[in-house]
């Protein structure tokens, strides 16, 4: 009887430590994609304050707002100085792949959409990755 009792509590141990690496991976999957938003969103936002127009203000300064908030859900999961760092490192990668091209349909057709959801409901994407990173 013994035994049973310590199976049953170690086999519960085992879960418990399954289930922590399953959330770090989920949480550095999300963290990487608020990560990869936040730059894409700094971007944007950059570009739009190059062209100097005023009726486009409005739309840089909602760029620059979801640029702070996709940063702030990757510090849930790391330090500001590691989400720092890697939003200038994601934001050389972004911009290298466009290849000197100012033109950020590219970008825009790789993170516009996934970006918003993310912005939209956070804990969505989270159990998202909670479940794709099993």
């Amino acid at each position: 009887m013994l035994t049973q009792v310590k199976t049953l509590v170690l086999g519960g141990l085992v879960l418990s430590a399954s289930t922590v690496v399953w959330a770090d991976e989920a949480e550095k999957a999300f963290s990487k994609e608020a990560i990869e938003c936040a730059a894409y969103y700094q971007i944007s936002s950059e570009a739009i304050g190059a062209m100097n127009a005023p009726q486009m203000q409005a739309v840089g300064e909602r760029l620059k707002s979801s640029k702070i908030e996709s940063e702030n859900l990757a510090k849930k999961y790391s330090s500001e100085a590691e989400v720092t760092q890697a939003v200038a490192a994601a934001k050389a990668r972004q911009i290298e792949s466009l290849g000197g091209s100012s033109n950020l349909g590219a970008l825009m057709g790789k993170y516009k959409e996934e970006c918003k959801n993310l912005l939209a409901d956070p804990q969505k994407r989270l159990d998202y990755w909670t479940m794709a990173t099993m």
